[in-house]
Formats: C-alpha cells, sequence, structure tokens
C-alpha cells in the first residue's frame, strides 16, 4: 500500500476509532444506569440471588481486608513521618498535622482503596464474566428467560462497591490512628487538639464531598470492568488488550471525579 493510499484511508480509521470509544463510554454509562436499577429492585434479592450476592461480597472483600489494611497503615506511617519532618525543619509545625489529615484521609486513601479493588477484585470479576460469554452461559441463561445482567453482574458490581467503600472507610479510620501515633506517639495528651483539627477540617461540605467522590469512585471501578467485559467482542479478548482500554477508561473517570472533588473542596 503506497503513502498516498494510507493517507486518505486515515481519516476513516481515526473517525472508526473515535465512534468506538465513544460507543463503549456509552454502553459503560448504560450499563451503569441498568445496575443501580437492578440493585434497587426487589426482585434482585430473591434467595439465590442472595446467596450469589453475599458469596461475591466475601470473595471480593475478605482476602484483600487484611493486607490492604496493613499496606494502608504502612503508607500513612511514611507519608506522615516525611510531611512532618518537612514542616518542622521550615517551621510549619502547626499545619503539619492539617496536611497529613488532608492528603491522606481525604485525597489519597479514597483513590488507593478504589485502585486496589480494580486490581485485586473488580478486573478479576470482569474476566469472569468474559469466561462466562466465552463458554456460551450468557446466552444459555437468556435463552431460559435468565437475565444475563442480573445474574452475572449485578451480584459482582454490588461487591465491588461494598468492597471499596468498606476499603475506604477501613483504611481512613487506619490512618486517623497512625497520623496521630505519628505525631503524638502512645500518649493520650493530644487527643483534644487532634479531634478539635479532624472536626475544624471535616466541616459538612467537604464530609458531603468526601462521601461522594468515595461513592462514585467505588462505582466506577465496580461496573466499568463490567462493562468492558460485557461488550467488548470476545475476539478482542482472546487477542488481548480489552482490558486495558477498559482500565484506561476507568482510570479517566477517576481522574476526573477527583478533579471535581478537589475544585468542590478547594475552591
Amino acid at each position: 500500500m503506497s503513502w498516498s493510499e494510507t493517507t486518505l484511508k486515515l481519516p476513516g480509521r481515526l473517525w472508526a476509532a473515535l465512534g468506538a470509544q465513544a460507543l463503549a463510554w456509552w454502553r459503560s454509562i448504560y450499563l451503569t444506569a441498568v445496575i443501580l436499577v437492578l440493585v434497587l429492585s426487589p426482585s434482585s434479592y430473591g434467595r439465590g440471588a442472595r446467596g450469589m450476592l453475599l458469596g461475591q461480597m466475601y470473595a471480593q472483600t475478605m482476602p484483600v481486608l487484611a493486607g490492604f489494611t496493613a499496606l494502608a497503615a504502612l503508607l500513612c506511617a511514611v507519608i506522615a513521618r516525611i510531611v512532618i519532618v518537612t514542616a518542622q525543619s521550615y517551621g510549619l509545625s502547626r499545619y503539619a498535622l492539617d496536611l497529613v489529615v488532608r492528603v491522606m484521609v481525604i485525597e489519597l486513601i479514597p483513590l488507593t482503596a478504589a485502585l486496589f479493588v480494580a486490581m485485586r477484585c473488580t478486573i478479576p470479576a470482569g474476566v469472569q464474566v468474559v469466561q462466562l460469554r466465552m463458554r456460551g452461559q450468557l446466552a444459555a441463561w437468556k435463552a431460559r428467560g435468565v437475565d444475563p445482567i442480573r445474574a452475572a453482574l449485578v451480584p459482582r458490581a454490588a461487591a465491588g462497591v461494598f468492597a471499596a467503600i468498606t476499603l475506604a472507610a477501613l483504611s481512613c479510620m487506619v490512618a486517623l490512628v497512625t497520623v496521630y501515633w505519628s505525631v503524638y506517639g502512645f500518649s493520650l495528651a493530644g487527643f483534644g487538639a487532634y479531634t478539635r483539627i479532624f472536626g475544624q477540617i471535616f466541616a459538612p461540605s467537604l464530609t458531603l464531598v468526601f462521601v461522594l467522590k468515595t461513592w462514585f469512585f467505588s462505582l466506577t471501578v465496580a461496573v466499568m470492568p463490567m462493562a468492558s467485559a460485557l461488550y467488548t467482542p470476545v475476539a478482542r479478548h482472546r487477542q488481548g488488550g480489552a482490558e486495558l482500554g477498559g482500565f484506561a477508561r476507568m482510570f479517566a473517570v477517576l481522574l476526573l471525579i477527583e478533579m471535581v472533588s478537589l475544585m468542590g473542596n478547594y475552591y
């Protein structure tokens, strides 16, 4: 193929790539809406569905709970020590505690928990959905009148949301204890000042932004791998690279949520 022919075909390829990306984004939004409706529907919690949901919640949360808690404690201790020592060297000790709490609890922990759940839980759950598609299980369920989204995706997505929120909440508590220990040691002398600073930081508006950010983080990491697993052609999954595209879209949404939360907190 000559250079001129390649140049003439480039706009068509570009438009095809943009159309594929737009379709992938639309399918992710559509699947999010469908899953939210099904999660809020009482008919999704029959006897078999409850057992499947509880099994997925246990499988996606318990195996990673202890490891992530230990990782969060270590990360908080290291970052808190670095920030405190740096602030002391510049004569800014009075701002060190405020800075550590804002950076660790409000910004870093929710994003870290979401990414950890995505890598260890929801992306592998998406791979399970792909395997069900390859075996024809989803098509068999649909032929029998069983909704594949309700049967396969809702329990995994709900369990992913639960895992992300649980890890974020537990890690925030661990971070608060670790930061206090890094500043005051094992003494209770600074408990009053610490709780006062904590109350000043978590104003109602900031608390609302924090809760919404954690919720949207958990929803993103739970649903977007499911959308990639359900709608991406099986041939692309066999060739590889489909999971990478889904992860890139998921990471872009996480960054967008983080940017919006930063504007809501500090502007």
